[in-house]
């Protein structure tokens, strides 16, 4: 096992005229765009995630989240929002970031830590070869997904206490919810989705989705705009027909048909009722009469 930790950083050097039109930017945003639409975007994601922070009242001021840091846009995406809230005050909490080296060939260890030190982010950088326990384990034609996803995640949990943090924290975002809630509706036979808020078995960390409400389409298009210097998978990304993968078009089919729709979804998943649903055991029908 190999393990660094890095603490932050200076802001790079700027220029004069760079220095001005940065006194009303957290530095980790220097050289965003400054056009409406940019900042039209950046608006919506900060009040998205600020909705679900407080919806699901993921802070308790003072803690410390590690927030998990794979090298692609959401979670890219997840940092800078959550920096964005820290600086204006919003985020009472230490942010911790975290990338767990899993491995894969031709993976550029060089790029996060280089990026993070770049940006002043206080972060740790841990390998653990998953990668082959995973391709060990399972045959070519499975997909990797859900393995390689619980191996992760228990070294994450490690980490978290490891460093006193109290919340793991994941960059899932609505279309994640939305494509877990059909994977299990389809072929789970239950109604279940993605929690924004949930605590792990042994009872010690937290695991917090802050981007919940978030569109797909607006963390890739913020990715974009912030150059991140994102970092395919070159695992469970590049094997074809996983049922996520079906999710996903059916989603966007019927978004594209009826604008909206996905919305209207997460809605309804914050708008259960039990007793127009069929699960004896959320409502009592044995007990239902009628009066007199």
């Amino acid at each position: 096992m190999h393990t660094t930790l890095a603490q932050s950083k200076e802001p790079i050097d700027m220029t004069d005229t760079e220095a001005d039109e940065a006194q009303d930017t957290p530095p980790f945003m220097y050289g965003m765009p400054s056009s409406v639409e940019f900042n039209k975007l950046r608006k919506r994601l900060l009040r998205q995630t600020r909705q679900a922070i407080e919806d699901f009242a993921m802070v308790k001021p003072g803690e410390r989240w590690l927030v998990a840091l794979s090298g692609g846009k959401d979670s890219y995406g997840l940092l800078a929002v959550l920096m964005d809230l820290q600086w204006r005050g919003l985020l009472p909490v230490e942010l911790l970031a975290c990338n767990l080296d899993q491995g894969q060939p031709n993976f550029p260890k060089h790029i996060l830590p280089e990026y993070l030190d770049s940006i002043g982010v206080a972060h740790r950088i841990e390998y653990q070869d998953t990668y082959s326990v995973v391709t060990e384990k399972l045959p070519e034609s499975s997909t990797y997904c859900s393995l390689c996803s619980r191996l992760r995640r228990g070294h994450l949990y490690r980490i978290a206490r490891e460093e006193g943090c109290s919340s793991l924290v994941l960059g899932h975002h609505r279309e994640d919810i939305l494509e877990t809630f059909f994977m299990n509706l389809f072929h789970g036979g239950r109604l279940a989705a993605m929690p924004p808020k949930l605590l792990n078995d042994e009872g010690d960390v937290m695991v917090l989705r802050p981007l919940s409400y978030c569109a797909e389409t607006d963390l890739a298009k913020f990715a974009e705009a912030m150059k991140f210097p994102i970092i395919p998978c070159d695992l469970c990304g590049s094997q074809d027909g996983l049922q996520r993968n079906a999710m996903k078009a059916m989603l966007t089919d019927i978004e594209n048909r009826m604008p909206g729709r996905k919305d209207t979804m997460i809605r309804a998943l914050t708008n259960a009722r039990p007793s127009h649903l069929l699960d004896r055991k959320l409502f009592d029908f044995a007990g239902l009469t009628r009066a007199g």
